[in-house]
């Protein structure tokens, strides 16, 4: 079938979604079900389907959790309004927001408080943009996904600062940054840290996969937005690649056999789900090794967590 496997060994959960998982397994010990999660927790399927079977619900909004319960809220940040709300509510609230994505929502704050607009490169609804740009008024925070955006922007808007959805790249912000220096004289960038550490590392290998393989396997789910763009690079890349975002029911087409075939994982994919796939191959396995990640995030403290006493 398949004649070798590429894998690799950048791939699959980041920190931050590590600690997002981490949280949620530590309020079900604390509390026991039901838990409440605002939004996918982090955006996979499999991970949230795993949860479900535990006790854990998932909601669009807190109108949805009944007084007296515990919600977390994702690893992709939440608008400000719902945290008023919960605090409304007395509900008991765990924060799981990815700390890369808190510290871009602190440095839009100080901008902004210094006089600067700030300009968000990022993906129209995605839940971290919505969640950003809530920090600030609708007149001082503006959205651009694409070189095409910055034109439409007003030159009126003086002093600039660019902030950056965290699952973008360098190499998809590069343009983008370069239009806007160009169209305002006073532009404050970004730094590099910005930018999600397993995002780059991820892409980077697989530029690597493209260059060395037939074809590239992304597993991730259809609304990941960083396990998407894993299968546009290796495409610009000029290899063929696809999502795959449930291993157990893939079938391995006959165009794959007697190719090599490199094998990557979003940053919300669980491991199993790439051992699910690998097996399927059947193949000789080369790990592909770029660089060592030693992130790790603080998990909040969750002593004092219980549920609200119902008046």
């Amino acid at each position: 079938m398949v004649k070798k496997v590429v894998l690799a060994s950048l791939r699959g959960f980041c920190a931050g979604v590590i600690r997002a998982i981490d949280i949620v397994d530590l309020a079900l010990n604390k509390l026991g079900a039901p838990i409440y999660v605002r939004h996918e927790i982090v955006h996979n399927e499999h991970v949230k389907k795993d949860f479900e079977s535990r006790g854990v619900i998932f909601v669009d909004e807190l109108g949805e959790v009944p007084d007296g319960n515990c919600v977390v809220l994702s690893a992709h940040g939440s608008e400000v309004r719902v945290f008023e709300e919960a605090k409304n509510r007395n509900l008991a609230v765990v924060d799981a927001t990815c700390p890369l994505v808190i510290k871009v929502h602190l440095e839009m704050i100080g901008a902004w408080k210094k006089g600067f607009k700030v300009v968000y490169i990022g993906h129209k609804g995605h839940q971290e943009v919505v969640g950003a740009m809530s920090h600030l008024p609708n007149d001082s925070c503006f959205l651009v996904g694409s070189v095409k955006d910055v034109e439409e922007l007003p030159i009126s808007l003086g002093k600039i600062f660019i902030a950056t959805q965290t699952t973008l790249s360098v190499d998809d912000t590069k343009g983008i940054i370069e239009a806007l220096r160009k169209k305002y004289k006073e532009v404050m960038l970004p730094g590099a840290q910005d930018i999600c550490y397993a995002t780059q590392n991820r892409q980077d290998a697989v530029k690597e996969l493209a260059r060395i393989t037939d074809y590239i396997l992304i597993i991730g789910s259809k609304n990941s937005s960083n396990s998407c763009r894993l299968v546009e690079v290796a495409k610009l890349a000029g290899t063929k690649a696809e999502l795959v975002p449930d291993p157990y029911t893939y079938e391995v087409p006959k165009n794959l056999y007697g190719k090599i075939v490199g094998v990557s994982s979003g940053a919300s994919a669980p491991e199993v789900l790439v051992e699910t796939l690998i097996s399927k191959l059947a193949a000789p396995v080369e790990i592909l090794q770029l660089k060592q990640e030693n992130v790790n995030f603080k998990l909040p403290d969750m002593d004092e967590l219980k549920r609200p006493m119902l008046v």
